[in-house]
């Protein structure tokens, strides 16, 4: 795991963990409208950095990482976490542990609950194949996803692809989606998803709000997985910056 800074450390901490098959860098342009308010952290996940060959580990281990790291050089507090997918999984495990403060924390569609066991093993390989397809882009799949936030994503991939592979993408899936949430504490806790993925992400909004009631959710229109980092960072920097300025 790496951890990557910007900004002044004596501004408050911002920590920030993507999602399962990109880099740390998919934040660069929300790091860039906050870099002057807050002292950023991006952390970089095993089995998806860019030009080092490493191996996802569980989100066990890569939660005890960031906690070691918090409390090591952040005086075991952090002002605000956001986590995307994986790294909302990742952060949900942080504050099950409750090893350090988080002021704020936001979950931007993470899976908080295991799939049927039946379905992991295919569904990994299928998620592996699915992002080799991507990494080797084609005029179809051009033709079928569209969008400049399909093609960010893609972008995003093929950094990482190289030093992890298909091993990093079925392991990362499979330890997501075998374990469940089970408690969760924090001062501040927000859970964001799109419309387009409302399917997948309301059991984990109605597990999330059986464990922690005064779970903040928000639901933003027309939005897919990912896709309000990708296209609106200054939406998030807006909302990020407003929760420092209310506390």
């Amino acid at each position: 795991m790496t951890f990557n800074t910007y900004g002044n450390k004596k501004n408050q901490s911002l920590l920030l963990i993507p999602g399962l098959g990109v880099s740390y860098e998919i934040f660069l342009p929300l790091i860039k409208l906050l870099k002057d308010d807050f002292f950023i952290v991006a952390v970089g996940i095993d089995g998806f950095l860019i030009g080092k060959a490493s191996n996802f580990t569980s989100v066990d281990d890569q939660s005890v990482q960031v906690i070691r790291y918090v409390q090591e050089n952040l005086g075991g507090h952090l002002e605000v976490a956001y986590g995307l997918s994986l790294g909302g999984k990742i952060l949900s495990r942080i504050m099950e542990r409750n090893e350090i403060v988080i002021g704020h924390a936001i979950m931007d569609a993470a899976p908080l609950l295991p799939l049927p066991k039946w379905s992991v093993n295919p569904l990994r390989y299928y998620q592996s194949l699915n992002v080799w397809t991507c990494y080797h882009w084609t005029g179809f799949w051009k033709f079928v996803f569209h969008s400049h936030y399909f093609d960010v994503l893609l972008d995003e991939c093929k950094k990482v692809w190289p030093y992890g592979k298909g091993k990093a993408v079925r392991d990362g899936y499979k330890d997501v989606y075998t374990n469940k949430l089970e408690s969760i504490q924090g001062e501040d806790i927000h859970f964001w998803y799109g419309t387009k993925e409302a399917f997948v992400a309301k059991p984990q909004v109605e597990h999330l709000l059986k464990l922690c009631p005064n779970a903040h959710i928000e639901v933003f229109p027309k939005m897919n997985h990912g896709q309000l980092l990708v296209d609106h960072p200054e939406e998030i920097a807006t909302r990020i910056l407003n929760m420092k300025t209310n506390r």
